[in-house]
């Protein structure tokens, strides 16, 4: 006859633990979970329904912070389109224009048509050193832009026309 199946042994089991003795409580508590506490203790409280006095809803301002970018959008700055160089492209020497040269005390100059007044004076001071009373401009059927440049009472035009070359 064969021989009987081995019954396996059982294991001896781990000691059992002794209960943990209960921790003591905290007496001071931190200021959220002391909130916390009371309105746990507390119970829930009944929430206030705010009062609407508009019928439209008015999405509320949030924080908006300034840009930090990382790297900068454009690789360099753009160039300067119009200075002073290109704003006035010649003086005009016609008849009607050397008549306000000596009775109007105006000097006419062709400039660039995407130049506006403010830049017309700031190139005729800095072209010619003179100081500019009043400018007036008008475009020409050809498309050129024309400028009358009328000076102060300290510039004689007919001596700054001179100095130019146009006299």
């Amino acid at each position: 006859p064969p021989p009987p199946p081995a019954v396996p042994t059982p294991l001896p089991m781990a000691p059992k633990k002794a209960p943990a003795a209960e921790k003591p409580k905290k007496v001071a508590k931190a200021g959220g979970a002391a909130k916390a506490a009371k309105a746990v203790k507390g119970g829930a409280k009944p929430k206030v329904k705010k009062v609407r006095t508009s019928v439209t809803f008015h999405r509320p301002s949030t924080l908006k912070l300034a840009r930090t970018p990382k790297y900068p959008r454009k690789s360099t700055p753009s160039k300067v389109t119009l200075d002073h160089f290109k704003t006035i492209k010649y003086p005009l020497t016609t008849e009607s224009a050397m008549k306000k040269i000596e009775d109007n005390n105006t000097i006419v100059f062709i400039v660039d048509v995407r130049a506006n007044k403010p830049k017309i004076r700031e190139a005729v001071k800095k072209m010619y050193d003179i100081q500019a009373a009043k400018v007036n401009t008008l475009i020409r059927p050809d498309g050129q832009k024309k400028a009358f440049v009328r000076l102060t009472q300290d510039h004689d035009a007919l001596d700054v026309a001179s100095k130019i070359g146009i006299i």
